[in-house]
């Protein structure tokens, strides 16, 4: 770039463009226009009479179409497949189907047994409980506070002689 010369080989002569227009005026009023008299295109005879019939024959033959994404179709169909299978197996894959009773939750069970009578007393209730299985730890750790208490039973308990056990037996 530094061997390129920076002055401008083209110059124009002092005074060029401050009397250009008024000699282009001049020139353009003594000369004749140098523009043709006809415009040099031209339509053949009988152009536009045998146009009708040149466009109907040229429809008349037929010519083969050839298409351009051919397997496209195939291509589509089999993205489509793949997909369904990765979708199913993505589905299938972290189901277990061994189901426990512990996967349920106490609030579900509560939520069977409020809907579903069992005709069963809190005493027949009672003789199904093993109670050589049962350890005091487990009564002790689920400590039920006194004011939950209350609130169940009277929710729960019409009459309070129901509650006295020993006159029961």
């Amino acid at each position: 770039m530094n061997n390129i010369d920076k002055k401008n080989p083209f110059k124009t002569p002092k005074g060029y463009f401050d009397s250009f227009q008024a000699r282009l005026m001049d020139k353009l009023v003594q000369e004749e226009p140098n523009v043709p008299k006809n415009d040099g295109f031209q339509v053949p005879e009988g152009y536009f009479e045998n146009l009708g019939n040149d466009i109907g024959q040229k429809l008349k033959n037929e010519t083969k179409v050839v298409q351009l994404h051919p397997f496209k179709k195939y291509y589509i169909a089999i993205a489509s497949i793949a997909a369904m299978m990765l979708l199913v197996l993505g589905l299938n894959m972290n189901t277990d189907k061994n189901i426990a009773f512990t996967d349920l939750a106490d609030s579900d069970i509560e939520a069977y047994f409020d809907t579903h009578e069992l005709d069963l007393s809190p005493y027949e209730i009672a003789e199904m409980i093993p109670v050589d299985e049962l350890e005091v730890s487990d009564i002790i750790q689920n400590q039920i506070q006194e004011n939950h208490i209350l609130e169940y039973l009277n929710e729960n308990i019409d009459d309070f002689e129901e509650l006295n056990m020993i006159e029961n037996e």
